[in-house]
């Protein structure tokens, strides 16, 4: 519904100016990546990320060694369910779920965080935002929320961008690119801190990451696919007509069957992507 107001607001006298996009919305990007960044650079915009994890790398991805950059590292959280077993979470409800260790958000961004669908909607959103290969996004698991992202480039460093679990910073230097404005957030306190722990993410109890690397790699409408799926298997399990553990189940059926959907030439193939992917969606959970 977004993407039909933007292009009827296309229409409008005046829509030639350019426009900064100081971008908070996963979907857009995840579901009609391509199409999103041609028509940005076609109005001859920017597209400025305020999600803290594409706003961290921003901060740090050097324009002018854009070549040089190997991979990029989005940290997760790990969320509430970090340390449990498969058998944990199985039994988990929307109440549980929205319980975030960090971050205060609504009830849906919880939920996508403690099954990690979060992060894989930002790895799919990573890769248009930045331009990048599949295989240079990379995702770790660091519990305390300190280092929002990171850039490693061909020499061996890697740049991070750190602070508080704040989105006030990420929204700030969104608004006032590309100067940085004062903010009234904690700052960090690194002897307070001490450490900073990170771990392997375990694909096995979070596979919405794989289904993320399999519609990188595929292309074409599979990110539609798998965001339309999604939403409607999260909706069940809100409702509790679904397990937490059947979320992901249900979107890798719908991407096994929709796997041969051509690539989206325009809007309409995208809606009729994530239309079709939610109704297959339905009649599972049904």
């Amino acid at each position: 519904a977004a993407a039909r107001r933007q292009r009827t607001q296309c229409d409008l006298p005046g829509a030639g100016k350019r426009s900064d996009i100081a971008l908070a919305n996963k979907e857009c990007l995840v579901s009609a990546g391509s199409l999103f960044v041609d028509a940005v650079k076609m109005g001859g915009g920017r597209l400025l990320p305020v999600d803290s994890e594409h706003n961290a790398i921003f901060q740090v991805l050097e324009n002018d060694q854009r070549h040089a950059v190997e991979r990029i590292i989005l940290t997760a959280s790990g969320g509430p369910f970090r340390t449990k077993s498969l058998d944990e979470m199985r039994h988990v409800t929307a109440a549980t779920a929205r319980a975030h260790p960090n971050w205060s958000m609504g009830l849906k961004i919880s939920i996508d965080s403690a099954s990690m669908f979060n992060k894989a909607l930002e790895m799919i959103e990573a890769r248009h935002l930045f331009g990048l290969n599949p295989e240079q996004i990379e995702v770790i698991v660091h519990p305390q929320s300190v280092i929002h992202s990171m850039v490693g480039y061909s020499d061996g460093s890697v740049l991070a961008q750190l602070g508080c679990p704040d989105m006030r910073t990420a929204i700030g230097y969104a608004l006032s690119y590309p100067s940085r404005c004062d903010l009234p957030v904690e700052r960090l306190d690194f002897a307070k801190l001490s450490r900073l722990d990170f771990e392997a993410p375990d694909e096995i109890r979070f596979p919405a990451l794989r289904l993320a690397r399999r519609a990188m790699e595929s292309g074409g409408v599979q990110g539609a696919v798998l965001n339309g799926a999604k939403e409607t298997a999260l909706e069940a399990f809100i409702k509790g007509r679904a397990g937490f553990l059947a979320m992901a189940e249900i979107v890798e059926k719908v991407m096994d069957a929709l796997a041969d959907l051509p690539a989206a030439a325009t809007m309409d193939d995208v809606f009729a992507a994530d239309e079709k992917a939610r109704q297959m969606a339905a009649g599972l959970i049904r």
